[in-house]
């Protein structure tokens, strides 16, 4: 069989049988007839047989042509066809992406901006699996992790995916009944708060603003939750005060369900980013990341 080289002369002799002659397969292929005829001699003289029997008129293979015809134009036609699929799988990547992230991010961020992926990426599954405690995406074998800010470890890169975002103290209004409104971040010292625990245990220390000041409260009550949405949720149920997104609490503060309280002491925190190494970003990630991305 033909070396490797040889496949150059090859394409060129199914070019010149699919055409007819050399003059046709040679302005098809954009070459000097005469580069086209030396080439297939050249191939006749390397496989020790004749492919082609000329006549004036017209071109006929011979029993041996007629097989290395055959040959040849199946694989060039696969080959074709590979390729044809490579293309495909450019313009529509496929795959699994898994992404960790908050409950609050999922709902508020990633499921609104990814519902596109149903008509324009049928192909990619996504994997968004909720978890607020900041893990090693790599070890754990995630593509990609959301966490508030672009603060991320070495050979990350941060992509902002939502706007900044407004904390808020709410509670419900009977709390406010029993424990009397709030005036500065001091007065919260009297009233039952949500705690936010990290995965270590830690508690978040309530991180507020006096003008140029920063102010923190160490929440202290009888609840301590790893989620937002739960905070929230737990501020419904007059558990005590909560300090959470604000957008979690929209519809409950428009309802009177909630009131917000200390809104020129609550923090702006830059908004929610997705991070991931910055390394091997397949197709499927890629769409994820422009599609998510402001």
């Amino acid at each position: 069989m033909a070396k490797r080289e040889n496949y150059n002369e090859l394409y060129l002799f199914v070019q010149v049988v699919r055409e007819g002659s050399f003059t046709a397969a040679a302005a098809r292929l954009g070459l000097a007839q005469s580069g086209v005829s030396r080439s297939i001699r050249e191939l006749e003289e390397r496989l020790g047989v004749q492919l082609l029997v000329r006549t004036t008129r017209k071109l006929s293979l011979t029993q041996a042509g007629e097989q290395l015809y055959q040959t040849a134009e199946s694989g060039f036609d696969a080959l074709d066809s590979g390729l044809a699929t490579l293309a495909y799988y450019r313009q529509t990547p496929s795959g699994t992406v898994r992404i960790n992230a908050s409950q609050h991010a999922i709902d508020k961020c990633l499921l609104p901006k990814l519902a596109v992926f149903k008509q324009r990426y049928p192909d990619i599954r996504l994997e968004l699996m909720n978890e607020s405690r900041f893990v090693d995406i790599i070890e754990e074998r995630f593509d990609a992790g959301v966490r508030l800010g672009p603060e991320v470890g070495s050979g990350m890169i941060a992509v902002r995916i939502t706007p900044d975002m407004e904390m808020a103290v709410v509670g419900t209004p009977d709390h406010f009944r029993r424990y009397g409104f709030p005036q500065t971040p001091a007065d919260l010292i009297v009233h039952p708060c949500i705690a936010y625990q990290f995965g270590d245990g830690s508690l978040y220390q309530w991180e507020m603003v006096d003008g140029d000041k920063k102010i923190t409260h160490r929440p202290q009550g009888q609840w301590a939750l790893s989620d937002s949405y739960m905070e929230a949720e737990a501020a419904r149920l007059g558990l005590g005060l909560a300090y959470v997104p604000v957008e979690l609490v929209t519809d409950d503060l428009e309802r009177g369900a909630l009131i917000r309280v200390l809104q020129r002491y609550s923090l702006r925190m830059e908004g929610l980013f997705l991070y991931y190494p910055h390394r091997n970003v397949s197709p499927a990630l890629r769409a994820v990341i422009d599609t998510l991305k402001i």
